[in-house]
This record gives C-alpha cells, sequence and structure tokens, in this order.
C-alpha cells in the first residue's frame, strides 16, 4: 500500500480545493498585499493553485512561488502559464536569489506539525531574505480545536465540471500533548452510484499557544517580530483568537 503523504494535496483533494475556494478572502488578501510594493522581490511559499499569488501576478507585483504539490502548481499554471514557480521541498530547493517580502498565507505553516521540521523551514526561508526584508505569516490557535468524532462522515460535497459528484469524508481528533488537530479525510469522486476514484489524505495541523511560535522565531534569528490577533493588525496579547499573524523583521 502506498504511503500517504502528510497534508499533500493530490488530484481528488485539488479538485475540491478549487471548487471551494476560487477567491481569496478580501480581508486576508489585503493583509498580506499591505507589505507589497511594486519594487519588491516577493516569494509566497506553499502557493498552492494560486489562490492568494495570481491578484499579486495580476496586480504586476515580481512574485514567485514554491510548492511541492504538483497537482496544486499544475492549476496554478493553467491560470497563468508565465507565472515563475517551482514544484519543490522548501529545504531542499537550491534559491539564489534574495526576496524582499515572503509570506505565507491561510495558516499555512501549522501544516508542519514536526517543531523541529517547522522551525528549519522558517530558518530556510529567513536565509532567503534580504537584509530588510519581512516575512509574514499565520497559524491556527488553540481556539480551533474540534471535538473527537467516532467515525468519518460527510463534510462536504460539490460537483465537478464534468458533473460528477466529489465528496468528502473526514473526522477530527485532537492530541493535548503534541497539539495536533488531526483530520483525515478520505475523498471520493462518482458517476451516480459508480465510484471512479477514491483518494485518501493524512490532514493534521499543530494549533499554538500565545508565545509559542515567538519563541521558535527568535531561536532561528529573528530579533524584530510583531505579532497580531487580526487581519487590521491589532496587538495580540493571548490566544484567545483563531489564528495569530506575524511579521518577521530580517534585521
Amino acid at each position: 500500500m502506498e504511503q500517504l503523504k502528510q497534508n499533500y494535496y493530490g488530484s481528488l483533494c485539488t479538485e475540491m480545493y478549487e471548487i471551494l475556494h476560487k477567491e481569496p478572502p478580501k480581508d486576508e488578501l489585503e493583509f498580506y498585499l499591505s507589505y507589497a510594493e511594486k519594487d519588491m522581490k516577493i516569494l509566497e511559499a506553499l502557493c498552492g493553485s494560486g489562490r492568494f499569488f495570481l491578484p499579486f501576478y495580476e496586480r504586476g507585483f515580481d512574485i514567485s512561488g514554491i510548492d511541492l504539490s504538483e497537482e496544486m502548481l499544475r492549476k496554478l499554471r493553467e491560470k497563468a502559464p508565465d507565472a515563475k514557480v517551482i514544484q519543490a521541498d522548501i529545504l531542499k530547493c537550491d534559491i539564489e536569489e534574495k526576496f524582499d517580502y515572503i509570506f505565507i498565507c491561510a495558516s499555512s505553516v501549522a501544516l508542519f506539525t514536526d517543531i523541529e521540521l517547522c522551525k528549519q523551514i522558517l530558518a530556510k526561508l529567513r536565509g532567503m531574505l534580504k537584509t530588510g526584508g519581512k516575512l509574514v505569516f499565520s497559524v491556527d490557535t488553540i481556539e480551533n480545536k474540534c471535538e473527537d468524532d467516532s467515525d468519518y462522515e460527510v463534510s462536504a460535497e460539490v460537483k465537478t465540471k464534468e458533473g460528477y459528484d466529489l465528496i468528502l469524508k473526514s473526522r477530527n481528533f485532537y492530541d493535548e500533548k503534541s497539539q495536533t488537530q488531526f483530520m483525515p479525510g478520505i475523498y471520493e469522486l462518482y458517476d451516480g452510484s459508480k465510484l471512479l476514484a477514491r483518494e485518501e489524505m493524512d490532514f493534521q495541523i499543530h494549533l499554538y499557544k500565545f508565545g509559542e511560535m515567538e519563541q521558535y522565531l527568535k531561536e532561528i534569528g529573528f530579533t524584530d517580530v510583531k505579532t497580531y490577533s487580526s487581519f487590521s493588525k491589532e496587538i495580540a496579547v493571548d490566544d484567545q483568537c483563531e489564528m495569530l499573524f506575524f511579521e518577521c523583521n530580517n534585521c
């Protein structure tokens, strides 16, 4: 049996993502756009199928992207064939260019549930910043804990452009010790009652406490970090919010 890749977006997962998330949330997009200037070299890490990348690209920003999922990047290239994107593991990629601004949207940093790996990735991105550059990202907090489910239940159902039914069955369980929210999923594609394809996903995220990420950022060399509790950049004072946002200046 093929081993599942943690948090890897396969073909059916990508298809459902494209249908459900055609546009970025306006407030989140404006948050990340607020750091961008036209003369900047910009990188979106974990750019996926381009939900945030494309608004930057369409506004004329000099933006590059990197993602591990070949399926997600294929969708992005269909929309923007000339986009500067590479399919690679961040830790293994060799990008010589330095950037003024790197961002990771949609709390995707929380996908790295191995904290040492997470710190390595953030350190790698810090090394890709110019002096004075910024790394901006968000994470989900422990406010997002879900009640444990006893079994898989249908959590989403969409129609594909071919008229097929694409169904996601998922379940939730939370590990207090590791602060990991597990959300394994099963994607099934049907033509009527006929099962055409099936895909499993090992989806999990680390839920953060206030002060936790700040410590990790300090360990990898960031000395100037601002922590916000909202897209309007309110200074965070605790983790009684769904997301924490980090503005990391590479001094």
